[in-house]
């Protein structure tokens, strides 16, 4: 599970996705299927929220890694570049974009 934390060293990805309706449960679906058998399983891999809004129009991934590296070698797989065809195909557009943690506020 993703923790949220500005004593994080490592790298956060957060994407997001322009799906219609008719698209965000497959997709959804396709990038469920991408982190249970392949993601979480690479190096540098910590944890991975994805969020869906309720007009069924964006979904939104947050995912940490141990180092930009990682996510980039995840990236550039044969199999991940596969993937992501089938996601390029089920989404209008997809924006991954690297941050850095800056506050966080809690109750």
């Amino acid at each position: 599970m993703p923790e949220i934390s500005t004593d994080f060293q490592g790298q956060t990805v957060i994407t997001t996705f322009e799906v219609s309706p008719g698209t965000a449960h497959d997709l959804m679906d396709a990038l469920q299927d991408a982190y249970r058998d392949f993601i979480r399983h690479q190096p540098g891999f910590l944890g991975a929220g994805l969020h869906m809004n309720d007009a069924q129009t964006r979904i939104c991934n947050y995912s940490q890694w141990v180092r930009r590296e990682d996510y980039q070698a995840m990236l550039r797989s044969a199999e991940m570049r596969e993937r992501n065809r089938r996601i390029a195909a089920l989404s209008r557009s997809f924006e991954p974009v690297m941050y850095e943690v800056q506050a966080v506020f809690n109750l």
